[in-house]
């Protein structure tokens, strides 16, 4: 399978990001993608640097005004393409939900982001409910996606659950960079920590992860940050946790990588996780903490 990984700028203009992402989709099926992966929140700025009421008014419903353009590139270019939206629910209630379309322009399939950060710059916990549909493979004619949002990126649990329920491949659209008052050691630990950790779930899962991150520097609208330096390095890896691509940290860019989804078979001959597992000894990963 080809899949593009489309890694972009954002500027305040929704319409110019979803028109160069519209330019960006066009050339990448061009060059042959089956699937197209965006990145986090691509519609916009990452509005969640700060708390403010006014910033609800971006959310829009699934389906809606983004599902109608993004499902309709899709159908245009015959590709599988994987979004990422501010759902509006209901009035209140807000979602920062993935949706994967089908070559005919279809909703494939929704996931809500179930892990909600509440840190510095990233004060999500303010804007999104978690997610209430669990760890469920969209199946598409590429295969069936394990698709997560950022944060559910660094939780194993997650990913296995995917993998337990037959996902092919793992894919998490991402927005996530560096505070600049890290120095530039914390600021590469924590980059690398980023990509090690989905490495390991494409290890211990025998399954290629794809993670697509946006680039460049947001400013904070409330000035009391210097806001945030995306990092991009969007990657590919195999299920091995072999790296096949990866991306600039600084450019907008889009790779096209061939993914071998047979290939896990055998990984997973020689590498028997899931046969070795002790099922019956893991009931307390439902606890907060162990004591």
């Amino acid at each position: 399978m080809i899949a593009a990984l489309i890694q972009q700028s954002c500027t305040p203009n929704p319409e110019d990001n979803r028109a160069r992402l519209a330019t960006s989709i066009a050339d990448v099926a061009s060059r042959g993608a089956e699937l197209v992966v965006l990145q986090e929140l691509h519609n916009t700025p990452y509005f969640c640097q700060t708390e403010s009421v006014d910033n609800f008014d971006l959310a829009e419903p699934i389906p809606g005004p983004s599902t109608d353009f993004f499902g309709a590139l899709a159908r245009k270019h015959n590709v599988v393409l994987v979004t990422s939206l501010f759902e509006r629910r209901a009035p209140g209630l807000y979602h920062n939900t993935a949706v994967v379309f089908e070559r005919d322009g279809s909703i494939a399939g929704v996931h809500r982001k179930m892990h909600i950060p509440d840190d510095p710059a990233y004060y999500e916990k303010f804007y999104f409910t978690p997610g209430d549909l669990g760890f469920q493979p969209i199946q598409t004619s590429v295969g069936s996606l394990g698709v997560q949002v950022c944060w559910d990126q660094w939780y194993p649990e997650g990913a296995r659950l995917m993998a337990l329920a037959g996902a092919d491949i793992l894919i998490y659209p991402t927005a996530i960079g560096y505070e600049s008052s890290d120095t530039p050691e914390e600021q590469a630990r924590q980059r690398q920590a980023w990509q090690l950790v989905q490495r390991g779930h494409a290890v211990a899962n025998g399954l290629p992860v794809i993670a697509v991150n946006r680039v460049g520097h947001e400013p904070d609208p409330s000035g009391l940050t210097n806001g945030i330096q995306f990092w991009g390095s969007s990657f590919v890896a195999g299920p091995q946790g072999e790296l096949l691509a990866e991306a600039s940290q600084t450019d907008s860019e889009s790779l096209l990588v061939d993914i071998d989804l047979h290939r896990s078979e055998q990984v997973r001959r020689w590498w028997p996780f899931l046969r070795d597992r002790r099922i019956d000894a893991y009931n307390d990963l439902t606890l907060r903490f162990r004591v």
